[in-house]
């Protein structure tokens, strides 16, 4: 996801000093090789927003906000509403990040993000619909990346997940019985959005062959290889991303033990938090 190419010499320096850390299983943050950053979760912070999260990872911040529009199904799934995830780098974000586009790497981490909701089935589509075929509702997730120092994919799915927990929707059944839904959707008696999972990513990076949670972004730059994995409150893998590099067999499952427990970590986090089922 990093372009090594933008890299100053300051940074391939800091990288050189992360890689000798590692090999003495050490951090330069002074953490241990498997545990996150402080976690810091706040909802409520748009108010025009249906639900919303800011979420701090460290020094890695991300807001996410939740916001609907009626719309057409698609025609493959004329009984469900539509999701719809974007994510964004502000320019402040970080010294590489340039208005414009989406880049590579927004669109990756949106993907990313979405692919975990959606595949976990964790919104009840079904009850976003207002007329089977004709008209539903549209879910848009929307996060914005306001500082980046590394694992965004986690800071990303936290600050989503804390805010669809916390969405009330306009009601289908009122939405119906407007004559003019786009002007007074926002007026429309709002109810709890239909949850029924709490998905949640866990990132490892492996350098010098050893594995580290929630990577810092020199601990990125110098990683080897970069494994995102969601699991549902089930302990089931609904995605799984390699954002860099290569695995092997054995890698790939001695990461998957790792990301199993640290999974029901952030899990227990969210719900101490937020609350959800």
């Amino acid at each position: 996801m990093r372009d090594l190419r933008k890299r100053t010499l300051s940074d391939i320096l800091r990288i050189k000093q992360v890689s000798k850390f590692i090999r003495e299983n050490k951090r330069m943050d002074g953490r241990k090789l498997d545990e996150y950053r402080d976690i810091e979760i706040k909802t409520g912070v748009v108010k025009k927003a249906y639900g919303s999260a800011y979420v701090s990872l460290g020094d890695t911040i991300v807001i996410a906000g939740i916001h609907f529009e009626t719309g057409t199904p698609f025609s493959d799934t004329p009984d469900q509403g539509i999701l719809i995830t974007e994510g964004e780098f502000l320019p402040t974000a970080s010294f590489y990040a340039e208005p414009g586009p989406p880049t590579e790497e927004e669109i990756e981490l949106s993907r990313v993000v979405d692919r975990g909701i959606r595949e976990s089935e964790m919104i009840d589509l079904s009850k976003l619909v207002i007329t089977p075929g004709e008209k539903v509702l549209k879910l848009f997730i929307d996060f914005n990346i306001l500082n980046d120092d590394g694992n965004l994919v986690d800071a990303a799915m936290l600050a989503a997940v804390s805010a669809l927990l916390t969405t009330k929707y306009p009601n289908p059944e009122k939405v119906a019985e407007l004559e003019n839904d786009r002007a007074e959707l926002k007026d429309v008696e709002r109810i709890p959005l239909p949850i029924r999972d709490i998905p949640m990513t866990v990132t490892i990076g492996i350098i010098n062959n050893r594995y580290i949670v929630d990577p810092t972004l020199p601990e990125e730059i110098a990683a080897d290889a970069l494994l995102s994995v969601t699991h549902t409150k089930n302990d089931e893998i609904c995605a799984m991303q390699l954002l860099r590099g290569e695995l092997d067999y054995n890698q790939l499952f001695e990461i998957l033990n790792i990301v199993l427990e640290k999974n029901k970590e952030l899990r227990e986090l969210v719900l101490s938090k937020v609350g959800g089922g």
